[in-house]
Formats: structure tokens, C-alpha cells, sequence
């Protein structure tokens, strides 16, 4: 039965991790809540609602979704639905360590055992944030070179990266940040990428291009594009690309029917979610890679959700990251060969490390 739901927080350089801790009588459901842009404290607010409708409940966690969906329904998406999502993991959590089994089993897994995986955020990282990761900032085009050349030395066959310019940040004016994005600079960022190493490149455009400047950057040689907006948008962005377009990350299950067939790849928050949802979601659409821009217990719930389908294609992680990262966590992902190893252990596999999250922060941080 569950006896408690709370969140606890964990500065991490330019954002906030945000954990939710489900109690019972003998153990303890994790789940990642992190919102980076903006919503994070409505994603809380929501879970102190919900939890009177879960507190006393046995974690049958599809069970208490539906309940939670049903008295929701006209506040449906968005943070309520993230903070179902963030519950919902919590109770699959419980659910599998009460069994003894990874939560991979509880949908028929495991599908796979491995996943190749691609350095996300590359040089996006360097770029606005490298006093937090402890690497040399993105100055220049050679600094780019120099990244792609690490890429490749480190195993991964591909590297997702944002609207870059050495030495001058990261344009995200769809986020609110400065600037406007210029074609121009991203045909120069991945011809450096591509100078260094041999990895794929992926560019994510996120909200901040209009769709003709997504088809003209699709003319490059790259892996994917991935771009936010409207389904009609992405469609029609999909209709006139040449390479694949990925998209869906910012979309909960509710909303997942009107983007089925605008996009070739479907990218997928286990996180926001909840991987019961998520997988719901895989059903709908051909290839689903994950959205996993977290801590590392985001990552094994991401990776669970890739055991738990047959069509995912590729696992996004982030490499440069701050240095307390693994002190947090009581497992760290492996990685051989470019690829995620699939996690073995009851439930997740991974449980957040309270004792350090509480020694490094002092006290709870909230948003």
C-alpha cells in the first residue's frame, strides 16, 4: 500500500533534477519528474493534488492511472499529465520490486539487450554550460572538429546536436532565448562535425526554425532532423524532407493520435509519460526513439521502455553532464561499444542515493 509521495531535488548546473519517492510499508518507487524549461513547480503542484488519490492505493499502476486521468480529464496534458507520468513510474517501480523482476518483464520483455546510443546535446553543452561539466568551452570551428573526432574515439556511431555557434552560444528563441537562427551556421556546424569524425549527425531544431528552414537544413547529409510544432507542420516538413524527421517529444499519449503518420521517427518521454503510456504510444507509430535529458535514472527508465518495445532505433544520452552525476544514484547505465546495456535489477535497477542527494545540496532545492 502506499503510504507517501514526495519529491526531492538535486541542483544540477544550469537546471534542477526533480525525484519522486513513492513509500510503502517495505520499499521504495522512484521516478524522474525533471522539467528543464519552465514547468517543473506546476508538475509538483499537480502530484500534491493527486496524492490523497493515491496514498492507501496497492501500486497496480495502470489501475490508478486511469483513476487519475478520469479526474483530471478537464486539465487533461501538460504538467498533469507529467506528473501521472512521474506516479505511474513510481508504482511500476514498486510493482517490479515487489515481483523481483525489471520493470521490462512487466510488459514482456526484455526485446533487446543492448541499443546503440548517440552523444546528445554535443557541443550544445560546451557551448552554454561548460563551467558546469568542467570541459573547455566551444570557442571555434576547430574546437567542433576536435568534438567530432571525440565522439568517434569514444564508440558512438552518432551525435545529435542544437543550433550551435562557437563562441557565441546556443540560439533558442522558440525557448525565449536571444537571436535568430541563421541556416548558414548549422550547414557550418555539421561540415565540422563531419571534419572530425565519422560519426552520423542529427540536428535538433526544437521549436526555433519555421518549417522551409527545416526542409533546407534536411538537405544536408544527416542522420535526422528533429523538430517541434504542430502536427500540419511536421507533416509538411516530412512530405518535403530528405532525410527522416523526428518529433514528439514535448507530446503526452493523450495528444499522440493527431502527430501518428506526420513524422518517421517518434520521439518518446518515458519520463513525462510514464513508461506504461510510453510504450502505448510505441504501438502507434513505426520507430520510436527515447527523449532522455535527465539524471541517470532517467536513463535506465528510458532503457526500459526500449526493452519493452521492438521498434526503437536508437537511445539519446548525454555525455557531458556535471560531475557529481553518478554520486546520485545508487547504479550508473553501461555502456560497451556505443551501445546502452539493458539493466538487470528488480524494478529499475537504480535507486536515487538520498544520503548524497542530501550531503551535496544541504537541504531540499526547489524550483
Amino acid at each position: 500500500m502506499i503510504r507517501n509521495l514526495e519529491v526531492l531535488y538535486c541542483p544540477a548546473g544550469w537546471r534542477t533534477w526533480a525525484f519522486l519517492k513513492a513509500t510503502t510499508d517495505d520499499l521504495i518507487g522512484w521516478a524522474e519528474i525533471t522539467e528543464s524549461n519552465g514547468s517543473l513547480g506546476a508538475i509538483v503542484g499537480a502530484i500534491e493534488d493527486l496524492k490523497p488519490l493515491v496514498v492507501g492505493r496497492t501500486p497496480e499502476w495502470e489501475t490508478v492511472t486511469r483513476d487519475l486521468y478520469r479526474t483530471t480529464r478537464q486539465s487533461a496534458g501538460g504538467a498533469v499529465a507529467k506528473a501521472i507520468g512521474g506516479i505511474q513510474n513510481c508504482l511500476l517501480d514498486i510493482k517490479g520490486k515487489e515481483l523481483g523482476v525489471p520493470v521490462y518483464e512487466l510488459f514482456g520483455g526484455p526485446t533487446r539487450w543492448s541499443i546503440p546510443a548517440y552523444w546528445s546535446h554535443c557541443g550544445t553543452t560546451r557551448a552554454r554550460a561548460w563551467q558546469d561539466v568542467g570541459k573547455p568551452e566551444l570557442r571555434s570551428y576547430d574546437d567542433v572538429e576536435k568534438l567530432g573526432e571525440e565522439v568517434s574515439k569514444a564508440g558512438f556511431s552518432a551525435l545529435k546536436t542544437n543550433v550551435v555557434i562557437p563562441g557565441d552560444g546556443v540560439r533558442h528563441p522558440g525557448f525565449g532565448g536571444r537571436g535568430t537562427v541563421d541556416s548558414e551556421d548549422i550547414v557550418k556546424l555539421v561540415a565540422a562535425f563531419k571534419r572530425g569524425g565519422d560519426a552520423d549527425v542529427i540536428v535538433d531544431l526544437n521549436y526555433n526554425v519555421t518549417p522551409k528552414q527545416a526542409v533546407r537544413i534536411a538537405d544536408l547529409d544527416l542522420l535526422w532532423v528533429e523538430v517541434d510544432g504542430e502536427p500540419e507542420d511536421i507533416k509538411w516538413i516530412k512530405d518535403h524532407s530528405k532525410v527522416p524527421i523526428c518529433s514528439g517529444e514535448n507530446v503526452m499519449l493523450a495528444d499522440y493520435k493527431r502527430y501518428v503518420g506526420c513524422m518517421d521517427i517518434a520521439s518518446v518521454d518515458a519520463v513525462w509519460n510514464g513508461v506504461g503510456n510510453a510504450v502505448k504510444i510505441a504501438n502507434m507509430v513505426p520507430v520510436v526513439t527515447p527523449h532522455n535529458y535527465y539524471s541517470h535514472l532517467a536513463t535506465f527508465i528510458s532503457a526500459h521502455f526500449c526493452a519493452s518495445v521492438t521498434n526503437a532505433n536508437m537511445f539519446e544520452v548525454d555525455v557531458d553532464d556535471v560531475p557529481w552525476k553518478d554520486n546520485i544514484v545508487t547504479s550508473v547505465p553501461h555502456f560497451s561499444f556505443g551501445c546502452l546495456q539493458m539493466p538487470t535489477g528488480p524494478g529499475w535497477g537504480c535507486d536515487v542515493n538520498e544520503r548524497e542527494l542530501n550531503s551535496m545540496s544541504g537541504a531540499p532545492i526547489r524550483p
